[in-house]
């Protein structure tokens, strides 16, 4: 598909979800209102209001200079509170323009190269959904700084701070990705109509399983190797001299580890087990897109495959994410809500953006070299004599 065709659905999904997104921080304020918590239950309301924070442009009571406010954001009338608040409005202004320039660059590489014909709608919506979220973690992350200054004290552990705001949002991310995600490839698929012939790459089948594991081995390193207590612990340790830049060790858990691994100490091998079922998942998914993402693919290019992996991780994520919530609800009973339950949905997106980009990376060059070595085996085979 044209760049041009490719374009609408890409404008068209950015600009819907900037629009959900900025309409769920708008309703935050709303959770304050006489009678919510009565509605909904107090625990409910605190929970939405803090999956809604990262995207409401009220500003909290803390955005102040010098210390808390006693009479709310109106009593802040003086030029350093203005200068406060002037960050926290930047601070949002960059973010949602930051979701909608995102969004727009990976969706337009998406359609375009995985454009949601018939074969192709699944794989097309799936990859849509994921950049959405990889989308608005980004966003987050870009924006934080400005937010990390209107607090009035960004100097003070600055990467711990940006590693927590960056780690916020992700459920409300899931959500309004995929209403985005949904109207993207509906408008793709129109779009698509009359583009002309969308080849799928000829891939040989030993090429894409050799490509999938070569990735997936990237994505096992994270979720086992780095993920590893013990070694997570000492990236969690890393501190090097003092400074706006010191302590790293959050963030780097934040871009580097996909999971929490531990060893059964503690706990029954049965549960243990159990529990490791969703890393298994997120492994199996991961290698089955994959397998399949280079078939599925006009052109496999390594832009392509790069953004592919990265979805593929993601999907996974949210998968294994989804397990391990069904998991905690049949272990827990009744005592958990199913907003406790998915407090922990969309986290992880930071690493598996790093890992994916990385695993992606060396698919797409594992593709080449065994797609390369297939050709001169058959080159080389057709140009032997026949033997008797």
């Amino acid at each position: 598909m044209r760049y041009g065709r490719a374009a609408i659905p890409a404008l068209v999904g950015g600009l819907l979800l900037t629009a959900l997104l900025w309409w769920a921080g708008a309703s935050a304020p709303a959770l304050h209102l006489p009678g919510s918590a009565n509605v909904i239950g107090g625990q409910a309301a605190a929970q939405l209001e803090h999956w809604l924070a990262p995207w409401s442009y009220d500003p909290p009571a803390t955005v102040q200079y010098g210390a808390e406010p006693s009479g709310g954001i109106a009593a802040t009338t003086s030029s350093d509170g203005t200068s406060y608040l002037e960050l926290y409005a930047t601070a949002f202004q960059v973010r949602f323009g930051a979701v909608f320039v995102f969004f727009v660059f990976g969706a337009l590489l998406l359609v375009r190269r995985l454009p949601p014909v018939r074969g192709r709608m699944p794989a097309a919506l799936l990859a849509v959904w994921a950049w959405g979220l990889v989308a608005g973690t980004l966003a987050v992350a870009v924006s934080a700084p400005w937010l990390i200054a209107a607090r009035g004290h960004g100097s003070y552990r600055f990467l711990p701070q940006l590693a927590g705001m960056i780690s916020s949002g992700g459920p409300v991310l899931v959500a309004t990705a995929l209403v985005a995600a949904a109207v993207t490839v509906l408008a793709a698929r129109v779009a698509a109509q009359g583009a002309g012939p969308l080849p799928r790459e000829a891939v040989p089948a030993r090429a894409a399983r050799l490509a999938a594991t070569a990735g997936t081995a990237v994505i096992a390193l994270s979720l086992v190797v780095l993920s590893y207590q013990p070694v997570a612990a000492a990236l969690q340790s890393v501190s090097p001299n003092s400074g706006l830049l010191a302590e790293p060790g959050d963030l780097l858990r934040q871009w580097l580890l996909l999971g929490a691994w531990t060893t059964p100490g503690g706990t029954p091998l049965g549960d243990w087990l159990l529990y490791r079922t969703a890393d298994v998942l997120l492994l199996a998914v991961v290698w089955c897109a994959l397998r399949r993402l280079p078939g599925l693919l006009t052109r496999a290019t390594v832009p392509a495959m790069a953004t592919g992996a990265v979805c593929a991780t993601v999907l996974g994520l949210l998968a294994s994410q989804l397990l391990r919530m069904a998991l905690d609800g049949a272990g827990s009973g009744p005592r958990w809500g199913l907003l406790y339950l998915s407090a922990d949905i969309g986290d992880g997106v930071p690493a598996a953006l790093t890992c994916g980009l990385v695993a992606g990376v060396v698919a797409s060059l594992t593709l080449r070299v065994a797609v390369g070595r297939a050709k001169s085996a058959e080159v080389t085979a057709s140009e032997d004599p026949a033997r008797p």
